[in-house]
């Protein structure tokens, strides 16, 4: 049966819609308002429909989907190239309607659940930057009265009581108590991650997937919910080599003229989830448990190379023993 291929360009309260008509051979380019939308495609039938990878459109994407239709989400910029002339909705929804013709891997629609659990990954990394904020504050605002902490929360929080001490006589009296006020804060803070991390447990304590990839060398509590969280079905993945060129462990490339050169990783992708498998894979560089023969392989470049190649080159077969935990089918060394 072929599909009717539509391109939304979503918004708060009006949606644009390109389509060409099957019947009449019209070009449709109209828009619909947020409340007529969902009542637009209930009586259509099943249809090709293409909207970019942003806010609210994981929401449509499961609504559209439960009515038959096949929704295909695109990043942004993926869609940009297709966009000529001037930038108005009618251009954007046209170039979706283009883009969402062309092969490519398309963004994974979510369940509630997994967006719920990449929403609480959302909050506690904006915590732990408040926490980071709050407490580098608090050193600069001690510097400039000849107070100089050490490095690290440890540090800070062993020396901090005498500090507030010594400094209670030349402190202006209108600033006294906002460093006490300002030291308290991380540790609110601290309390709120807490609880998270406690909320992410117990979905992953009930989350098969989670639980096997979890065993993983390298792999803990993040790493292992973000990570099912994020590629959705994992069996849209032909192998562990697609899920970590998705995630932009890929090396970027120029050439001209036959030539191809490739320059170092392209950065591409979900840098979330990148940096927390990176991070994982250094921790068992440098801290082995249990070393097996790849590791000690990885540890003999690490003496002869930068960190990072040797974490990567680790990360790299992390990433395809956790594909395999989540489903998408065996891997290869």
């Amino acid at each position: 049966m072929k599909l009717t291929t539509v391109g939304v360009d979503i918004a708060k309260s009006v949606m644009q819609l390109y389509y060409i008509d099957a019947e009449t051979g019209e070009i449709v380019n109209k828009p619909v308002k947020r409340v007529a939308f969902l009542e637009h495609f209930a009586n259509r039938s099943p249809c090709l429909i293409g909207m970019e990878a942003c806010g609210g459109s994981q929401h449509w994407a499961r609504k559209l989907t439960a009515m038959g239709h096949q929704v295909k989400l695109m990043p942004g910029k993926f869609v940009k190239a297709f966009v000529m002339g001037n930038k108005n909705d009618a251009a954007d929804a046209r170039a979706i309607w283009m883009a969402v013709q062309q092969p490519g891997k398309s963004v994974a629609v979510k369940t509630e659940t997994q967006q719920a659990v990449l929403g609480l990954h959302r909050m506690r990394e904006q915590l732990v930057k408040f926490r980071t904020m709050q407490t580098n504050s608090l050193r600069g605002l001690l510097t400039e009265y000849g107070e100089v902490l050490g490095k690290g929360r440890t540090a800070l929080d062993k020396a901090i009581p005498g500090v507030l001490e010594r400094q209670v006589d030349r402190l202006p009296t209108i600033l006294i108590n906002t460093p006490r006020e300002q030291w308290n804060g991380p540790v609110e803070l601290d309390k709120q991650i807490a609880q998270i991390e406690r909320r992410l447990q117990t979905w992953m304590k009930e989350d098969k997937a989670c639980k096997t990839i979890a065993a993983i060398p390298g792999v803990g509590l993040l790493t292992a919910t973000a990570a099912v969280a994020t590629m959705g079905a994992a069996k849209t993945f032909r192998s562990g080599r697609e899920f970590a060129a998705w995630i932009g462990l890929v090396p970027a490339q120029t050439g001209s003229g036959g030539k191809v050169q490739l320059l170092g990783i392209s950065r591409r992708g979900y840098t979330y989830l990148r940096t927390l498998l990176i991070h994982g894979a250094r921790s068992v560089l440098f801290h082995p448990k249990e070393p097996s023969l790849f590791d000690k392989c990885v540890r003999n470049v690490h003496v002869r190379q930068c960190a990072l190649r040797p974490a990567i080159s680790l990360f790299q077969n992390r990433r395809r023993r956790t594909s395999e935990g989540t489903g998408t089918g065996k891997y290869t060394r």
